[in-house]
């Protein structure tokens, strides 16, 4: 059995290697990884291979059995913080070998003389964890940034969603001789020059208010509406108090309209990921719109028939919610239960055409349950000194859950 060393490397500077990661690094005739991390080993004698590509990693690997290692992946900063590491496992006829490093965040703080445990974390680098809502609701944040989400970017963001006054301190190119340090606000910083990815920041709101779960149902006239659908206010609260989603959770809005649920799913799940979908050209722009006006950054529009758009995302789907398919509901749900057959979904119809192919589709999925509301409201009207009731369409409310023993106790897991 071949050794598979997995090396936190540290923020980059040689001289922060542990002793441990520098005598598994001297054990190891091949050394994978990114070529800033593993070209310092150039003139070592060893044969260096570039790529933190999984599947590159796996096939190297298999291809040194079996007696063509030890092999030393070298990652960036800790092996357990936002690490290549956790796709590195299950190697047949290997043994993997997990070495910390000095993470990036330990760095910094260190740099900055200020503790670590007590920081919210958030990842923009192939991530899109919300800055926005994390910085709004933590006193401490530490982000780490990437691509196009550069610091400048990322506090041009943080001004738009009125919080330019947090204080901000980017670290660039962390333990190596060109190190340095930017210190502002979000608005002085949102003005920088870019300098590279190699990027961290750390940010303090003096205003931050704790994280507390909002109540869903904003009125109807918070929305710009133009002439896209909208889900009604009343409708939209019992439908995403049957939907339930967790702060962090992955969320599909089908048929997104106007927003409102977009809008109201983003607010909900402040530290998750919604992802909106919309075939109509012209809602589109009210959907930006509103998303917007919110400065909501944990949402990505998706445009296009959904039907067809769904397998582009890669992000599997912990609760959908449905207000449109454009007919296509037995291909929209059949791609969600693809990624993900214990995703809650909760559906909107009007028409009873829908809750017919619905009811349809569940008929033949017997490990799911289906319940079914119909919902009647009506709104006041003011006639002269007198008010008038004037009924809304009645709106079927339908909420499918997994449950894999037909008839048994629903998971709690699903609610």
């Amino acid at each position: 059995m071949m050794d598979v060393y997995v090396i936190g490397i540290g923020p980059g500077n040689p001289e922060y290697l542990t002793d441990r990661a520098r005598s598994a690094i001297a054990a190891c005739p091949v050394l994978v990884g990114d070529r800033r991390m593993v070209e310092p080993y150039a003139a070592a004698g060893k044969r260096l291979v570039y790529t933190y590509k999984k599947d590159e990693i796996y096939e190297l690997a298999l291809s040194l059995l079996p007696d063509g290692g030890p092999m030393a992946v070298l990652v960036s900063g800790d092996v357990g913080f936002y690490s290549l590491a956790s796709l590195i496992r299950d190697l047949p006829d290997c043994h993997i070998v997990r070495i910390p490093g000095i993470s990036s965040l330990v760095y910094f703080a260190a740099l900055l003389q200020t503790n670590w445990h007590d920081t919210y974390i958030v990842s923009r680098h192939g991530r899109r964890d919300s800055l926005t809502e994390a910085v709004r609701h933590h006193g401490k944040v530490f982000c780490l940034t990437g691509g196009s989400d550069t610091p400048a970017a990322l506090c041009r963001m943080l001004c738009h969603a009125g919080l330019g006054q947090a204080r901000v301190a980017v670290g660039y190119r962390l333990s190596y001789e060109d190190e340095h340090v930017a210190r502002g606000t979000a608005e002085e910083l949102a003005v920088l020059k870019e300098e590279g990815s190699l990027a961290v920041m750390m940010i303090w709101n003096d205003k931050a208010r704790p994280w507390q779960r909002p109540v869903h149902g904003l009125p109807d006239e918070s929305f710009i509406r133009g002439k896209a659908p909208m889900t009604k206010q009343e409708i939209r609260s019992i439908a995403l108090s049957r939907l339930a989603p967790f702060p962090q959770a992955v969320i599909y809005d089908i048929g997104a309209g106007t927003g409102s649920c977009t809008v109201e799913l983003a607010l909900l799940a402040p530290a998750g990921e919604i992802f909106a979908f919309e075939i109509d050209e012209e809602v589109l722009s009210v959907l930006t719109a509103n998303i917007d006006r919110f400065a909501l950054s944990n949402v990505t529009v998706v445009p296009g028939n959904a039907a067809r758009t769904l397998p582009s995302v890669a992000d599997a789907p912990e609760y959908a919610f449905i207000g449109g398919t454009k007919g296509n509901i037995p291909a929209i749900l059949d791609e969600i239960y693809r990624k993900n057959r214990a995703c809650r979904i909760v559906m909107t119809a009007i028409t009873v055409e829908t809750l017919a192919a619905v009811t349809a589709y569940y008929a033949g999925r017997p490990d799911y349950t289906l319940d079914i509301t119909q919902v009647m409201t009506a709104r006041s009207r003011r006639v002269g000194s007198s008010h008038m009731m004037m009924a809304q369409n009645p709106v079927y409310i339908m909420t499918a859950a997994y449950d894999p023993v037909p008839g048994g106790e629903r998971s709690s897991s699903c609610l």
